[in-house]
């Protein structure tokens, strides 16, 4: 049975520059990146991005430096806001909510797992894995067991009264995805989250997340650049260049018959 899509996205746009509407039917009229940015200095960062992220499923966004995955993965919580187009989740359109609405959907549907890790280096391993309850008022005592549950989890159990200066690259790393999943999440983003990793710790990282994928059906959208990890963990890819994209498709299709050059 075809699962349900989760995260729909239409006739997505972002021009960055001062009057980005103006900018937004220069790019309309044919104005590739270049273009803009030298005739009009105005940044193109996302083109006419049409993409939908299956329920349970993990998504990986692919492209060199400056294709516009981030800016892509930063609309879908709406870190960063669209010149335009439409953004639906779970069938809603997360455009007209409110900031209320919007606050809510970050804390409870949707968790974040960056690229610097975002720990706070005054907190301790557990106060970091709980920083989600915590920002909501609740009390250590109110989280500690749910933050040691996660902890445990991601093979961190024995380190919670630790600060995160005295864990490795992978351990703060892993803290910052007990700490995402704390708050009990249907969909992760993940931008860039082991680019500061070494190779090996980074199949780790991405082997974790495979499997928290299995054991709890979250949609992930994830951003990496290991090739051989995400032939073996991922469903679909988007291929990204220049703010668009320019190839999507299941893994074994992208990547053994791949139609654009960057793939």
């Amino acid at each position: 049975m075809a699962k349900d899509v989760k995260i729909s996205i239409k006739n997505l746009y972002k021009i960055f520059g001062p009057t980005p509407d103006v900018g937004l039917e220069y790019v309309r009229r044919g104005m590739n990146k270049a273009e803009l940015l030298e005739k009009q200095n105005h940044v193109l960062g996302l083109r006419d991005i049409n993409v939908d992220m299956r329920d349970g499923e993990i998504t990986v966004i692919m492209g060199l430096s400056g294709s516009g995955k981030s800016t892509l993965i930063r609309h879908l919580n709406r870190l960063i806001e669209p010149t335009d187009g439409e953004i639906r989740i779970d069938g809603e359109d997360i455009m007209s909510y409110t900031e209320e609405q919007l606050r809510k959907l970050r804390r409870e549907r949707m968790s974040m797992v960056f690229q610097k890790f975002a720990l706070l280096p005054h907190k301790t391993v557990l106060e970091n894995a709980g920083m989600a309850k915590a920002i909501r008022g609740y009390t250590t005592s109110d989280f500690e067991a749910d933050a040691r549950k996660w902890l445990a989890r991601v093979g961190l159990e024995g380190n919670e009264n630790q600060y995160p200066h005295e864990l490795s690259g992978g351990m703060q790393q892993r803290v910052g995805i007990a700490r995402a999943l704390a708050c009990r999440p249907t969909i992760l983003l993940c931008d860039e989250a082991t680019s500061a990793l070494d190779p090996q710790t980074t199949q780790s990282v991405l082997r974790l997340l495979a499997e928290i994928n299995r054991e709890l059906g979250l949609t992930i959208v994830l951003i990496t650049h290991e090739m051989d990890v995400v032939r073996r963990i991922c469903d679909r890819v988007a291929v990204m260049d220049g703010g668009r994209i320019v190839e999507m498709g299941a893994v074994t299709d992208v990547f053994l018959h791949p139609e654009h050059p960057t793939t």
